[in-house]
């Protein structure tokens, strides 16, 4: 085993610590990554606050992961000492299944393994997989991809969650030009919807409680920025969307926002709430709408993600923060201020 820094969860409520924690010698597929930034995903904070069920502390959150590979096990084809490339939300899975052979080990029958807080046989009976609030990780070379040229790793760590997250709907739904989409919410998730779906060529328009981010979305690439209180401009958007991307993760009216939709327009829901989500049947079966749930993608198609959005010239818009930031980080993640993803300086971790 060799150590590594690391940030520490000690418990739901406790400020993050600053220590070692153990990785895997490199085995022969693996590769090591020097790990340059780590995105803040609110799911991190989720899980770190037991509010996703059992945790086991001490907890190393962290799965939008960008850095340097520094080593490569014996029988590595894929990536090669000094790469750039990124880690996402998963770290291995059977490679076997049905889903593993079509691309989605996300699903993958016998259980993916997360990046975080999943058993780690790998690392000895009872371990758990620590995330990438590190300075190092080893990964098995199946599950890290290639940052292209032109991504600084800064602002390409959040694409590995938050990118994803946002462009397998997008793409499975078919949305290109001439496409008609609303995107609920501008956050981390909701940024990059917007920024996907503009490069993708549809006409982006987001919906948020408030127009305090009204310029930012246009600059981002939408063509308007609507307040969901606003009745009167709500009303008017009735059957004008093909997509609906809710990237919100709290209690919405699902029936109203299924009112903006076209015939068969789907909604997909990204965002995860605590209670159910509620509408009328009428409210699909009137007009053959779709409600639908996404989460993540799988590892080819964050690759496709990655060199999309090398082409496009995206990265996610961020705030670098150092690891003494990051307990107050969490804080104003959930209050809603950051603009659009902290993302944490990991050569900062023990100095």
């Amino acid at each position: 085993m060799m150590t590594t820094l690391a940030l520490q969860a000690p418990g739901p409520d406790a400020a993050f610590e600053q220590g070692t924690i153990e990785r895997r010698d490199v085995g022969e597929h693996d590769v090591l990554i020097d790990i340059a930034f780590a995105g803040i995903c609110h799911s991190d904070i989720h899980t770190v606050r037991g509010e996703w069920g059992e945790i086991r502390y001490p907890l190393t959150p962290g799965h939008e992961i960008a850095g340097t590979v520094s080593a490569v096990g014996s029988a590595v084809t894929r990536h090669g000492v000094g790469d750039r490339v990124g880690v996402g939300c998963m770290v291995e899975s059977c490679g076997e299944c049905e889903q593993c052979k079509n691309g989605a080990e996300q699903f993958c029958r016998r259980g993916a393994t997360f990046t975080y807080n999943s058993p780690d046989p790998k690392r000895g009976e009872g371990a758990i997989t620590q995330g990438g609030y590190a300075q190092q990780i080893v990964v098995d070379e199946r599950f890290v991809c290639r940052i292209p040229e032109g991504i600084g790793l800064d602002v390409a760590a959040p694409l590995m969650c938050a990118g994803v997250t946002t462009f397998a709907p997008l793409q499975r739904w078919g949305v290109g030009p001439g496409s008609t989409v609303a995107v609920v919410g501008m956050g981390g998730l909701g940024h990059m919807g917007v920024k996907i779906a503009a490069a993708m060529g549809a006409q982006v328009t987001v919906l948020s409680r408030s127009l305090d981010k009204a310029d930012d979305s246009r600059e981002l690439g939408a063509s308007d920025h609507v307040s969901t209180k606003d009745e009167a401009s709500m009303k008017a958007l009735r059957g004008s969307f093909d997509v609906i991307l809710n990237t919100v993760s709290a209690d919405l009216d699902l029936g109203g926002l299924l009112g903006l939709l076209k015939p068969f327009g789907v909604l997909v829901n990204v965002g995860l709430p605590n209670d159910d989500y509620a509408f009328p049947p009428s409210a699909v079966i009137g007009q053959s709408k779709v409600v639908a749930g996404s989460m993540i993608g799988g590892i080819q198609e964050t690759q496709e993600m990655l060199d999309f959005c090398a082409e496009h010239g995206i990265g996610a818009t961020i705030e670098v923060i150092t690891a003494d930031e990051v307990t107050e980080a969490y804080d104003k993640v959930v209050a809603g201020d950051v603009r659009y993803r902290y993302v944490i300086d990991t050569s900062t971790i023990g100095s």
